[in-house]
């Protein structure tokens, strides 16, 4: 099969899996498009948790048109599911529609659902493992980490003049980029499970870490990262903690210390969950704490909005997974002025954090750029089986 024809169908099975962005997690997004050469018979998406899945969707989107699909090709964005869960097999759904050929973008490393490719194989499928569309294969990335890494999916979000910085020396923000890009961020908030700041963020700005425009798919949880369990009672997050879910992250001991005692009941008394985390370096272990979150508070998306030093710490510890920047048409050119990210010592270009760009967007005046992080080299390339 010509690999453009291969891409352009993953490309559009990806932009499917994209529907389901905040409504699916924990599971994965998921597109599939069936596929007659370059015709086009169904396409479908996973698009709600614990709804149909994709496969099955796009099955029914074909027979809806009056199409027959015996011997036709689909194209699905992670290997469909060879296990009973919240909907049957996705397997069994292809093997009686006949189908005679599945390409997909990645391979599924849950191991409760893992092996759909050998299942269709028996059942005389063939199947293929194609990396030709970088966005079929990037959908289904949260998901594929959460399994492995047993950590949420982070994006690091920040506002930036054209000369890189995301304050003034005062520390003036507001605002530096335009309408556009804010609501943009709000509807970004509304499809992740938490939003994650640092205490200079807190005592700086008083933030309220909540989605007040769109409509949000999700209600997200606040997440202060605060070692000692220092923040005052009379902060935005703590005051509104019985209306939005707040979490407040310490270290392990400070969370069972007597001297700290009457603060957390107080923080509890006014709807804070507080928990333990491991140490690390100047603070807390970033990896394990967000592997905390993902364990214990079910988050499996996470949207970072803090300063200079939080962001510099989540790209040491290499816990960004996403990067998104809003280029704003405003040079500020004081030397002074506070800079996207510190506290890492990167004395050559060799030591700077690497990423790559996965999209450039013009929002009024604005430039929205996304980077991610290099994708898993087992997910690129392509392989066959017959």
């Amino acid at each position: 099969m010509p690999v453009d024809l291969d891409k352009a169908m993953l490309d559009l099975a990806g932009r499917l899996a994209l529907l389901g962005f905040g409504r699916v997690e924990p599971n994965p997004m998921v597109g599939c498009v069936i596929a007659r050469g370059d015709r086009v018979l169904g396409v479908g998406a996973h698009r709600e948790f614990g709804g149909a899945h994709a496969e099955r969707r796009a099955l029914e989107s074909a027979r809806s048109q009056g199409h027959d699909v015996r011997g036709a090709t689909a194209y699905v964005t992670l290997e469909p599911c060879a296990h009973t869960g919240k909907q049957p097999p996705c397997t069994d759904a292809l093997l009686e529609a006949g189908i005679g050929e599945v390409v997909y973008a990645a391979a599924d490393p849950n191991p409760q659902a893992s092996g759909g490719a050998a299942v269709l194989q028996a059942g005389g499928v063939r199947t293929r493992l194609c990396g030709a569309s970088v966005l079929a294969t990037a959908v289904s990335a949260p998901f594929r980490q959460r399994v492995v890494e047993g950590r949420p999916w982070v994006i690091a979000k920040w506002a930036q003049t054209l000369d890189g910085r995301i304050a003034t020396r005062a520390g003036d923000s507001r605002w530096i980029s335009g309408e556009g890009s804010r609501r943009r961020v709000h509807a970004l908030r509304g499809r992740v499970d938490a939003i994650l700041t640092g205490m200079g963020t807190v005592m700086a700005d008083d933030p309220a870490l909540t989605v007040r425009r769109g409509k949000p798919r999700k209600r997200p949880v606040r997440v202060v990262l605060d070692a000692d369990l220092e923040i005052p009672l009379d902060r935005q997050l703590v005051r509104t903690a019985c209306e939005t879910p707040t979490i407040v992250c310490c270290e392990a001991n400070v969370a069972t210390a007597r001297i700290r005692a009457d603060r957390r009941a107080a923080m509890e008394a006014m709807g804070v969950r507080v928990l333990g985390c491991p140490a690390g370096p100047g603070g807390l272990d970033l990896r394990a704490t967000l592997g905390i979150l993902y364990r214990d508070a079910g988050v499996s998306g996470v949207l970072v909005e803090g300063g200079a030093g939080l962001l510099g710490s989540m790209f040491e510890a290499g816990v960004v997974d996403t990067a998104v920047a809003y280029i704003a048409p405003l040079l500020l050119g004081d030397e002074l002025a506070r800079a996207v990210a510190v506290g890492r010592v990167a004395p050559a270009l060799s030591a700077g954090v690497r990423l790559g760009l996965a999209r450039v967007r013009r929002v009024g005046q604005d430039v929205e750029l996304t980077y991610c992080r290099p994708p898993v080299a087992a997910d690129s390339g392509v392989q066959n089986a017959s």
